[in-house]
């Protein structure tokens, strides 16, 4: 199961982590999130253990959405030791995600 990320775990989960980690930036109310929502949790199953895959909610957790300057939902970022490396934006077919996860893993 994806991770929830949060703004108190952000720092300790994905910039202290030397794995590389996809966060979908997503809302309850947003369609396309919940679109690919299933897509996240099988990259999550399927990567365990190599990638760590996260889902934050921007409206719990404005403080990171904001550092990160997320304005459109899905967003997803690529971040490893502490870099976005890669980022998507908006509802993306599983294979541009793996792409991604497989360049930079």
């Amino acid at each position: 199961m994806a991770l929830e990320i949060t703004d108190a775990n952000f720092q300790t989960e994905v910039l202290a982590s030397d794995k590389l980690t996809m966060i979908d930036f997503w809302a309850e109310w947003c369609g396309p999130c919940r679109a690919i929502g299933p897509v996240v949790e099988e990259l999550a199953k399927e990567y365990e253990g190599v990638v760590k895959v996260g889902k934050l909610n921007v409206d719990h957790n404005p403080q990171v959405s904001l550092n990160y300057g997320i304005t459109s939902i899905p967003a997803i970022l690529f971040i490893k030791n502490g870099e976005v490396v890669d980022k998507l934006v908006g509802a993306q077919p599983k294979a541009n995600f793996v792409k991604k996860i497989e360049t930079h893993k």
